[in-house]
């Protein structure tokens, strides 16, 4: 049995408003394993993987979340990120001033707690962005500005391959891209993926699903899983949508 990466215990969350939209939610992701969040608009899938990277605009009202046999449910983003989760945004920031090369590399730095050797990191990241077909004049571009939404979520992949967390949550990532890029994200994923760290992606679309080895879907309505199960689920996502999960009388 692989070990718990990620243990979400009756996790019951709200924004700052107090409007609550996680009730009562269970999620297990082991190490090696590939999980799928898939649910209809409004179901709390974003709010689930902002609530596990620790975002401050989203409290806890119930329940825990644990992360490599630690309680991390009251610790601050950065603590996190430090202890190898990472979470990619469906819309990245762009960040003036700052060059993508030197934001991986101090990103990089922090998480590791070690100086990295520029010359090493720079072929590092060049044979990285070579895999996802990224113009290596990227790396000395401000982070994400100017960036088309395709070279910006390459970059969300770049970083997820620089930084080699144990967890990585995808919300989104393929959303807004072309066959040919889904392509390409989907291969910087193949490549992140092995027996020691877990993926969780968050999916409205199953383009990037189609090639990639699935261990569990759950289906998110109202704040709570309604089911799980393989990817089964995901055929039946694209056959006849999210209506039966919606019924009450839908299994749990």
């Amino acid at each position: 049995m692989n070990r718990e990466l990620l243990e979400v215990k009756e996790l019951t969350a709200a924004l700052e408003t107090g409007e609550a939209i996680l009730h009562g939610l269970d999620l297990n992701v082991g190490a090696g394993e590939t999980h799928v969040i898939m649910g209809p608009n409004g179901a709390g899938k974003s709010t689930l993987a902002n609530v596990i990277m620790g975002h401050p605009n989203y409290h806890v009202t119930g329940g825990s979340v644990w992360f490599d046999g630690a309680d991390i449910t009251e610790e601050r983003a950065d603590r996190r990120a430090r202890r190898g989760i990472f979470l990619s945004f469906q819309s990245p920031e762009e960040v003036d001033g700052v060059s993508l090369e030197n934001f991986l590399k101090t990103a990089k730095s922090a998480v590791t707690g070690a100086p990295l050797k520029a010359f090493a990191f720079r072929k590092e990241l060049a044979a990285m962005m070579q895999t996802l077909e990224m113009d290596s004049s990227y790396a000395g571009r401000y982070l994400n500005v100017g960036f088309s939404g395709g070279e910006k979520k390459k970059s969300e992949i770049l970083q997820m391959l620089a930084l080699n967390p144990k967890l990585a949550i995808l919300d989104e990532t393929d959303s807004g891209l072309d066959v040919d890029a889904v392509k390409i994200v989907a291969r910087g994923v193949d490549q992140y993926k092995n027996d020691e760290n877990a993926l969780l992606i968050i999916s409205h679309s199953t383009r990037l699903l189609r090639d990639l080895a699935i261990d569990r879907v759950h289906i998110l309505v109202d704040g709570s899983v309604r089911e799980t199960g393989g990817r089964e689920l995901i055929d039946e996502v694209n056959q006849n949508g999210f209506a039966r999960f919606l019924s009450r009388t839908a299994p749990v």
